[in-house]
Order: C-alpha cells, then sequence, then structure tokens
C-alpha cells in the first residue's frame, strides 16, 4: 500500500473521551487528541505549554477564592480560610478580616458584589457585609432596613402577647419556639417585636419595637424569614437595581426581591412598582435554589431545573417565572455559573456535565447544551470555576485535584477541553483582572499560587542579583522536596531544598525555582481509509514533520521513549545558557512496523522548564491488509 499522508492543523477539539476511539466519521476526530496534559490550547487551534505558577502565600487550610474588582485599577483576590478573609492586591495582603464560619462551610458560600461590597451567604451563617472604605476593610453582618418574613407555622396557630408594649411575654397555642429564635422578630397583627428569650416550645419572651394592636390570641402573624432558628439566605445577587436572595435553609425553594434602590428593604408593603416581591418556585419537582445569576434575565439555578425571570422592569405586577431546562445544579457545594460571551456556564448536578444556559431568539428560551459531551472522561465533580476572557480559557478544578480547562471560542466553534496537573492537587481557582489564582494542595500543605507567563514551573519563586551567587533562598514551602532550576534561563539537574534554599553550579544572576511537571500531547489513531476500504494490518510511520512556534526544547516519542529532536540536542541537566527559540518545521523518520492499532504513532512529552508550542503535525503512514 503506498504512503498515506494526513496533515493534522488544528487540535481545536481537544482531548476527546476514550470512548470516541472508534467514531472516524467524527469532525472532532480530525481535530481532537488522545490525551493533552499541561497544555493549552489557543483558540487558533495550536498547543502551547502551559505557564507556570508562582508561589504567593502558604495558608492555614483549605479556601476559597472570591475576585473583587472595585475599579480598572483596583483588583483584588479575597481568600477565605478557616475564621478568616484575607485580601490580596497583587501579591500582597492588604487586610485579614475575621468571620463566623468554619473550613466546612467554605464550599457551601455564596456571594455576589456591589461597588465596593461584597455579599457573603450561608445557610448556616448570618449573612455577611464585607465593605471597602478610605480607612480600609470592614465586615459586619447584614443590617436589614425592613428584613422579609414568612408564616412557618401551621394556619390555626395563635399568638398571645401579654401586653400592647415594653418587655412582654408571648404564648404560642402550639410548639413553635427554638433556641436559635433568640435575636429573630415576630409580626403579630403587623406589629414588630424582637424575641429576647426562649422559655419553652410554647412561650418567648420579647420586646415590642411598635406598638402592637392588643393582646387578645390572634392568627394573624408571622416571623422572620431568615434566622438561627430558620436559616440564613443560600444565594444571592443583584438583578435590576434589587438585591435577590435565592432560597433559604428552610425555604429552599424561595426568592426575595429587595425594594429598588434599597437593597435591604424587603418590605412587600402594598405591591407597589418599587416595592420588595417575593415568591416560591412551586412545580412537578423539587427546585432547592444553588444560585441567581443576571444576565439578558435574571436567571435562577435549582437542584432540578434552570429559569427564567422576566419583567422589563420588575415589578410586582409584570415579574414573570418560567422554567428553561431540567438539568439541575449540585447540592453539596455552590460553584457560581460564569459569563462566556453572552451565554451563562453552569455545572451540572450530575457530576460530569458542563452546560452552555444561552438564549435563542428563534424559540425565545434558553438552552442548555453539554460542553462536556466529548470529553466526559475530564470533566469529574467539578468544584471550582473561573474564566479567563483574555485568553478564552474556563477553568474547572475537579474534586480529584486537576483543572480542566475548556478553550472556548463559539465564533470559531472551538470547544476543547485539557487537563492541567501539579505535584499535589488545585482546590480552587479564580480569575481577576486577567491573572488566573488557584488554591493548591502539596502533602496536606495549602498556599495560594498564580499561574504567571514565562514561569516554567509550579509553585515558583523567581531571583535576580547584580553578582552571580550559587546559593538561593527564601523557599521554606518547598522544604525537603526536589526542586527543578532555570538559572539565566537555562535548564539545571535538579537540587534539594534544605532549611530552605538551594545550591547550584555554576552561580546564575537569576533563577526560577519550583516543582517541575510534565506536558504530554499524543494523537489519536490513524483512521486511513482507501479506495478499498479501511486499512486494518500493521502500520508503519515513514516520517513525522512537527511545525513549532518560539520552541525551546521538544521531546518526541517514536515508538522508543521520548528523545529531544534533532533541532535541539538538548540535555537539560547540562545547559549552562538559555538555548534560543526556533521557530520552523521538524522532520523525524519512523523506524519499525506495529501491530497495535491504537498505540500513539507519535508522541510529545517532556518536563523541561521550556517554552514549546506546537501548531501542526504532518504524518506520512504505511499499512498493509
Amino acid at each position: 500500500m503506498p504512503a498515506v499522508k494526513r496533515a493534522k492543523t488544528s487540535f481545536a477539539a481537544g482531548e476527546l473521551a476514550p470512548e470516541l476511539l472508534g467514531r472516524g466519521d467524527l469532525r472532532a476526530f480530525e481535530n481532537g487528541a488522545r490525551r493533552l496534559r499541561n497544555v493549552f490550547i489557543q483558540p487558533t487551534g495550536g498547543v502551547t505549554r502551559r505557564p507556570g505558577l508562582r508561589h504567593v502565600l502558604t495558608l492555614p487550610g483549605a479556601a476559597r477564592l472570591i475576585p473583587f474588582e472595585f475599579n480598572t485599577e483596583q483588583t483584588y483576590v479575597m481568600v477565605l480560610t478557616a475564621g478568616a478573609l484575607r485580601v490580596l492586591q497583587g501579591d500582597a495582603a492588604v487586610a485579614t478580616l475575621g468571620g463566623p464560619w468554619n473550613a466546612a462551610m467554605l464550599p457551601q458560600i455564596g456571594f455576589t458584589q456591589s461597588a465596593d461590597t461584597l455579599l457573603l451567604v450561608h445557610p448556616d451563617m448570618v449573612p455577611q457585609r464585607v465593605t471597602r472604605t478610605i480607612a480600609g476593610w470592614t465586615i459586619a453582618p447584614w443590617a436589614f432596613i425592613r428584613e422579609p418574613f414568612f408564616r412557618f407555622a401551621a394556619p390555626e396557630v395563635t399568638l398571645a402577647p401579654t401586653a400592647t408594649g415594653g418587655a412582654i411575654t408571648v404564648t404560642a397555642s402550639a410548639a413553635i419556639f427554638l433556641p436559635g429564635h433568640v435575636g429573630a422578630r415576630l409580626r403579630i397583627a403587623g406589629k414588630r417585636v424582637i424575641v429576647t428569650a426562649v422559655l419553652s416550645t410554647t412561650q418567648a419572651n420579647a420586646a415590642v419595637e411598635e406598638l402592637l394592636t392588643g393582646t387578645t390570641a390572634t392568627t394573624d402573624w408571622d416571623e422572620a424569614a431568615f434566622s438561627t432558628a430558620r436559616g440564613w439566605p443560600v444565594s444571592c445577587g443583584f438583578h435590576q437595581d434589587r438585591l435577590v436572595v435565592g432560597g433559604s435553609r428552610d425555604l429552599p425553594n424561595r426568592l426575595w426581591f429587595s425594594r429598588t434602590g434599597d437593597l435591604f428593604d424587603f418590605n412587600a408593603g402594598t405591591g407597589l412598582d418599587d416595592e420588595a416581591i417575593e415568591f416560591g418556585l412551586v412545580s412537578d419537582q423539587v427546585n432547592a435554589i444553588r444560585g441567581v445569576f443576571s444576565g439578558r434575565h435574571l436567571q435562577v439555578f435549582t437542584s432540578g431545573a434552570e429559569w427564567m425571570v422576566t419583567g422589563d422592569p420588575l415589578t410586582p405586577s409584570s415579574i414573570q417565572l418560567n422554567r428553561q431546562t431540567r438539568v439541575g445544579s449540585p447540592v453539596d457545594r455552590l460553584v457560581p455559573p460564569v459569563d462566556v460571551d453572552g451565554a451563562t456556564v453552569f455545572v451540572a448536578r450530575g457530576g460530569q456535565g458542563v452546560h452552555e444556559f444561552a438564549y435563542t431568539d428563534v424559540s425565545q428560551a434558553y438552552q442548555a447544551n453539554d460542553l462536556a459531551i466529548l470529553a466526559r472522561h475530564i470533566v469529574s465533580t467539578p468544584v471550582s470555576m473561573a474564566y479567563d476572557q483574555r485568553a478564552r480559557l474556563l477553568h474547572m478544578v475537579m474534586a480529584d485535584g486537576g483543572i480542566g480547562t475548556l478553550t472556548l471560542y463559539r465564533a470559531e466553534q472551538v470547544t476543547a477541553w485539557t487537563r492541567q496537573e501539579t505535584a499535589g492537587a488545585f482546590r480552587a481557582v479564580a480569575e481577576s483582572d486577567g491573572t488566573v489564582w488557584a488554591v493548591t494542595e502539596r502533602d496536606g500543605a495549602f498556599a495560594l499560587e498564580r499561574f504567571e507567563s514565562g514561569l516554567a514551573l509550579d509553585a515558583a519563586l523567581t531571583g535576580a542579583a547584580a553578582i552571580a551567587q550559587d546559593e538561593w533562598s527564601g523557599l521554606a514551602h518547598l522544604e525537603g522536596r526536589s526542586v527543578g532550576v532555570l538559572a539565566d534561563g537555562a535548564p539545571r539537574e535538579s537540587a534539594t531544598v534544605t532549611d530552605g534554599k538551594v545550591t547550584i553550579d555554576p552561580p546564575s544572576n537569576t533563577v526560577q525555582i519550583g516543582l517541575a511537571f510534565r506536558h504530554e500531547i499524543e494523537p489519536l489513531p490513524p483512521d486511513i481509509i482507501t479506495s478499498s476500504g479501511a486499512a486494518t494490518g500493521p502500520l508503519r510511520l515513514v516520517a513525522v514533520t512537527f511545525r513549532l512556534l518560539d520552541t525551546a526544547a521538544l521531546s518526541v516519542d517514536l515508538g522508543r521513549g521520548a528523545e529531544p529532536v534533532p533541532f535541539r540536542r538538548l540535555d537539560t541537566s547540562v545547559l549552562d545558557a538559555a538555548p534560543p527559540s526556533f521557530t520552523g518545521d521538524v522532520t523525524l523518520r519512523g523506524l519499525g512496523w506495529r501491530r497495535d492499532r491504537l498505540r500513539p504513532v507519535w508522541r510529545v512529552e517532556g518536563d523541561a522548564p521550556l517554552p514549546m508550542t506546537l501548531l501542526s503535525v504532518t504524518t506520512e503512514i504505511r499499512m498493509t491488509d
């Protein structure tokens, strides 16, 4: 059989699931790969080794990351750990605040930002308000102007106050009081009292805030919707100048909208256009609210479906609620949806789906397309998500510690997944002003790191000196580890961190020191069909040509193990000068026949801390029947 040449000009379909190895008829098969590790796919179709991670801060334990952007010049990242919130601007911590949360609560903390205020919610925590002021940063519980109320007890239960003012005792006709009612408000015939002590399940002491109308037992009463007894908000957001609260512990399917312009006034009043709104999501399935998102419309994500809230503007008389799709969101953690080019990307409840919630003008409704349908093996229980708009990369931290990175470019029909791995595990991710931050866990120790262009190692630090040095310190976070060293732009042999420092020989003026990581690019098996039918016999790689861009090192395995390619005879342990980058074609010759048709005919892999960008691959293959 004559040699068959195939040109692979794009990796724009990303890594495909093993279940698709037999689907050579798919367009994705032509532009996909079998394995892509520690590489990013460019919107133009090329593959480049991912940047390394700079070590920023050692953390006391598990953390949650929240971006905060005050204006284009003042961006921050919030690091939530057990009982504390650190505010970072750049790599420097500018404030540390205490908070009423513990490590177990971090996955369920919801948040939203407006101007200089960040709101934090959790079903078991009094909602917190973090504010940036001229004097610094502050944190305090929400202060409602008017809080929402709800009737939790049965309609026939009555309340009887002992007096109309001052300190009173309230007696209920049934057991309704809990210890958590202390500090909560009751509304009796429209007048408010605040509980000061719970005497029993049927009696409580209270202080009158609004003079009561009488002391007769009445069924006209309700209680604060949010309290320690009934739980606190699950999620929140802003839409049309209203604060939107989605769900609480005991009212999981209810929505509250504040008064227009008064973000903490939830008094429904008489139903005027600017007054507060509230209602429940009632349908044929459970709809515990897991997130609210302000887009073209207010989008409500629940445990069983996705809803659209319409009304322009939203008023008590114009508001409409319509269920759109039935995917559902996770209930054991909050992964806030993100906006990508006007569509809202959210994580599916099942753990292996990532959906694009997009409005279609034709049907005047939302659809939820699964972005992970061709790479289901990469998506496994996402726990954190962030979108880097500049690079068009959606990063999704998985429960197993890897990051699934999606290159999403709708205009060019690019939906491509790769996986990022590090020594240890990724635990959280956030994007702020083009910088992608990550929480890592290595041997039980947590740290804040960030992706940085030009870095080639993880958990890395850089150093520079006017006079060449052989000893570099400040590496306590890597104590006892074998680390990679890039000195004056050239790879050196690995070193071990002892007493927070390493010694290199010969000395250098600049260094990068951190943990090495390996990139891998493996193609799908060749699927060759000729006029006489599909070839099924042994095959031989005759030649392969790699088109490279600004590449300093490339190792290729053609069946004998990874070896440096001829254009750069690179031994990373002995270089004493930075290798120049290479742009152009490199052709390698293959040897030997192989019967295993699933075995890759070529494979790019390596851990040299140097740039590598692969644009296209052309193969020449012979086969026999």
